[in-house]
């Protein structure tokens, strides 16, 4: 064994392939290592793939050959004895389908195989074994969603150390395709659930024209339903984003809307991140202001929850669910704008009627366009930010209701003195949730990703210009 070797890795020709070289130790007894050291494995570069089945494949003769499979999961292989020459071909759909890579392993190698690359090893020595993790168990059903290649295929053309006429093959391996008849095996896809609502409307803009997002409303999936998760075949995706939720701030106050509010915001969000940790998924869920009191001034992303109503209290049970998820984005946003009802298309009717309104003067915050929201999960996803909470709301000064109501009647034309100021204690029904007086979001962490949100003022312009009332 080679001495005071390091733990490292090493990219290769196929994205997201790495080989690794393993401390291995040994003396006149033997040798031992460590064959899977989270912590340390990690800082080398492995993605945190989340394995949760060991598999060993011995073999007794020189010359045994195994692939090309390409499996619907990610795998990390290692040596217990012998020495393999391994194969490894890209099926993945993409520009590097076909792409090669060959090493030679031994118990100091290991590997890591992303899921849709093709995978064949030959035993180099007798009594060769060696182990493999997986993070989704096998069946039969997701045996069939294997891509197969043939091990002679004469584009990729393997230079096997011993020829395949003198190795030994199963029947099922001579059988597999050339590559030019391989269906290379699709990416996983992203799922946005809720996409009927404001931001799921906005999301299918952002994403339009991309194959591999999916959209779901509340009749394709429904988050608080067992039936939906059972029907879904996880290994297909890689990423959920949670549009869906209960917002109707008020009515959350009343018994009906109280168990609404908590199925849907808390109970329905427990159990997608149950699924994302199962599955090894992205969870994209989108927070609100009103998980806080509003006395701070500006909120920062690690403000601890403080709701005053039930709709606050659900949707800071739903960000602690979403936050035992070890890969997860809580996109917390406030006082949203974009299709369908909304407070600024409400004002913007009433001042095409020149009505006198009265809007409270003493809640503070920015407006959030669904837009620039789901503008900013597509950039969070893609620019592979840190994983954790980020605030997203437009920028620019922060306003009362009141003020954004009499920017909208002078957008119009419309007397903004038609407006009248009220407090939100006089302005109040029974029955009313409580709101926080400040719902400004502090916005550095965001930015430092690279994403800057646009000013709400000319938001607001566009918007109002592009409304049909």
């Amino acid at each position: 064994m080679e001495p005071g070797r390091q733990l490292r890795s090493k990219t290769t020709s196929i994205p997201g392939l790495l080989l690794f070289e393993l401390p291995v130790h040994g003396d006149g007894r033997g040798w031992f290592k460590e064959n899977w050291h989270r912590t340390k494995m990690l800082d080398a570069g492995l993605p945190d793939f989340g394995p949760v089945q060991n598999n060993i494949s011995f073999n007794a003769a020189r010359g045994t050959v195994r692939g090309i499979h390409a499996e619907p999961w990610d795998k990390f292989v290692s040596l217990a004895s012998g020495r393999i020459f391994g194969a490894w071909v890209d099926l993945r759909e993409g520009p590097t389908f076909g792409t090669l890579f060959t090493a030679e392993l031994t118990p100091q190698d290991a590997v890591f195989v992303p899921r849709g690359v093709g995978n064949a090893f030959q035993t180099l020595d007798d009594d060769t074994a060696y182990t493999y993790l997986v993070n989704d168990h096998w069946s039969a059903a997701a045996q069939k969603e294997y891509t197969f290649l043939n091990l002679a295929d004469e584009g990729v053309a393997v230079r096997w150390p011993i020829p395949l006429e003198k190795s030994i093959l199963s029947a099922q391996d001579r059988k597999h395709p050339r590559l030019a008849d391989v269906v290379p095996m699709r990416g996983r896809r992203t799922l946005v659930l809720g996409a009927d609502g404001q931001l799921g409307t906005a999301l299918r803009s952002a994403f339009a024209g991309d194959p591999m997002v999916e959209f779901a409303d509340r009749t394709q999936f429904d988050i608080a339903a067992d039936a939906s998760y059972r029907a879904r075949n996880w290994r297909d995706y890689s990423t959920i984003i949670n549009a869906a939720a209960f917002t109707a701030v008020d009515a959350a106050e009343s018994p009906e809307g109280r168990a609404a509010a908590w199925s849907i915001n808390a109970a329905a969000v427990s159990r997608l991140a149950r699924a994302a940790v199962e599955h090894s998924l992205t969870l994209v869920h989108v927070s609100s202001d009103y998980v806080f009191d509003g006395t701070a001034e500006v909120h920062f992303e690690d403000e601890l929850p403080s709701p005053l109503g039930v709709y606050g209290q659900s949707k800071a049970a739903g960000d602690l669910a979403a936050g035992t998820v070890p890969r997860h984005y809580i996109v917390r946003t406030s006082w949203v704008v974009g299709a369908g009802k909304n407070f600024v298309r409400t004002m913007a009717t009433l001042a095409v009627k020149g009505a006198s309104p009265s809007v409270v003067d003493d809640q503070r915050g920015r407006l959030s366009f669904a837009s620039d929201i789901a503008a900013g999960i597509r950039h969070l996803l893609r620019s592979r930010a840190p994983y954790g909470t980020y605030n997203l709301s437009n920028s620019g000064e922060a306003q009362s209701w009141y003020e954004v109501a009499r920017d909208i009647y002078g957008f119009y034309g419309v007397d903004p003195l038609l407006v009248q100021p009220v407090r939100t204690a006089e302005y109040a029904k029974p029955n009313t949730a409580p709101r926080p007086p400040s719902s400004v979001l502090d916005l550095s962490r965001i930015r430092a990703t690279g994403f800057d949100p646009p000013a709400a003022t000319p938001r607001l312009a566009e918007y109002l210009r592009g409304l049909e009332l």
